[in-house]
C-alpha cells in the first residue's frame, strides 16, 4: 500500500526533526541555512547530479529540499560493496572538482563557525563534512545521491575523504586488516589525488576534529549536537578513534 502523500513521514537517522512530505523533505534550519542553500542551488547550477534540490521555507520554518527516491544504509549492519564505495568516492572528486570554483560571496556562517562569518582559507573549499555512509542514497545496488547537507562549510577535500573511509570501508570498526587496506586502495585509485599515508594521517585528524566539533556544539546548545550526545558522542567515536590508532601500525605496514 501507497503512502497518502500529504501524511507527513518521520525520517530516522539525521539529527532528529526531519519530516518526508510527499516528494520533499523538512529539516530544521539556523543560521547556517542561507549560506547551505546558497551553496546548494550554486552546486545544481553547475551541474553536480546527486544533491537534494532547495524549495524554500515552509510554514513551519522548515527548510524544503527535494526527496530522493531509494534507501540509506544502515552503518552498523551493513558494509558497501566495493561498487558502491567506488561510485560515491567518484561522486565526492567530482563534487570537490567543481565546488573547487565556488567563491563565496563575502564571509558566511556555516553551522561549524559557531555563529561566526568565515572565509575560505588557501587550499580549502565548502566541503560536505558528513559524507559518511549513512548520508548516502542507494538505488538498485548503486550509490545515486548524498544527502543531509546542514553541516557543510570550509574544509580540505581530504577532509571529506576521510570522513567517508572512517563509515564506509568501515574504518571505526575493526574489520579484518587485509580487507581494510584493499578497500583503502580502491578509495586511493577511485579519488585519484591522495596516497594511502597521506589518507590514513587525515583519518585521525578529522575524526579528532569531529569530536572536538561535536563537543563545542554541545556546549552551544545545538539540538542537532545533543542528539548526538544522546548516542553517546563525542564519547563514541573517541574511543573508536583510539583504538583505530591501535590498529594503524599493521594496517600501514599492508599499505
Amino acid at each position: 500500500m501507497s503512502r497518502p502523500e500529504d501524511i507527513p513521514e518521520h525520517l530516522p537517522g539525521g539529527s532528529g526533526g526531519v519530516w518526508r512530505v510527499g516528494r520533499t523533505v523538512r529539516r530544521p534550519t539556523g543560521p547556517w541555512t542561507p549560506a547551505v542553500h546558497d551553496y546548494l542551488k550554486w552546486l545544481s547550477q553547475a551541474g553536480l547530479g546527486g544533491i537534494p534540490h532547495v524549495g524554500g521555507i515552509d510554514e513551519d520554518g522548515r527548510e524544503i529540499v527535494s526527496y530522493i527516491e531509494g534507501r540509506s544504509v544502515p552503518v552498523d549492519d551493513e558494509i558497501v560493496l566495493d561498487n558502491v564505495l567506488v561510485e560515491a568516492v567518484t561522486w565526492l572528486r567530482d563534487f570537490h572538482d567543481i565546488a573547487d570554483s565556488y567563491q563565496p560571496d563575502g564571509p558566511q556562517v556555516w553551522r561549524q563557525s559557531a555563529g561566526e562569518p568565515v572565509e575560505l582559507a588557501a587550499g580549502e573549499v565548502i566541503c560536505h563534512n558528513d559524507p559518511g555512509a549513512y548520508n548516502w542514497i542507494i538505488q538498485s545496488g548503486h550509490f545515486v545521491a548524498m544527502i543531509d547537507w546542514d553541516l557543510a562549510g570550509p574544509g580540505r577535500p581530504i577532509d571529506d575523504l576521510a570522513f567517508l573511509c572512517w563509515t564506509a570501508i568501515p574504518l571505526y570498526r575493526p574489520i579484518e586488516p587485509a580487507e581494510a587496506a584493499r578497500r583503502i586502495d580502491l578509495v586511493v585509485d577511485a579519488y585519484a589525488e591522495f596516497g594511502p599515508m597521506a589518507l590514513l594521517d587525515a583519518i585521525v585528524e578529522r575524526m579528532t576534529l569531529a569530536t572536538d566539533r561535536i563537543a563545542a556544539g554541545i556546549e552551544r546548545g545545538d539540538p542537532g549536537m545533543v542528539n548526538l550526545a544522546a548516542r553517546g558522542e563525542p564519547a563514541r567515536t573517541r574511543d573508536r578513534l583510539a583504538a583505530f590508532e591501535q590498529r594503524l601500525p599493521e594496517l600501514r605496514a599492508l599499505l
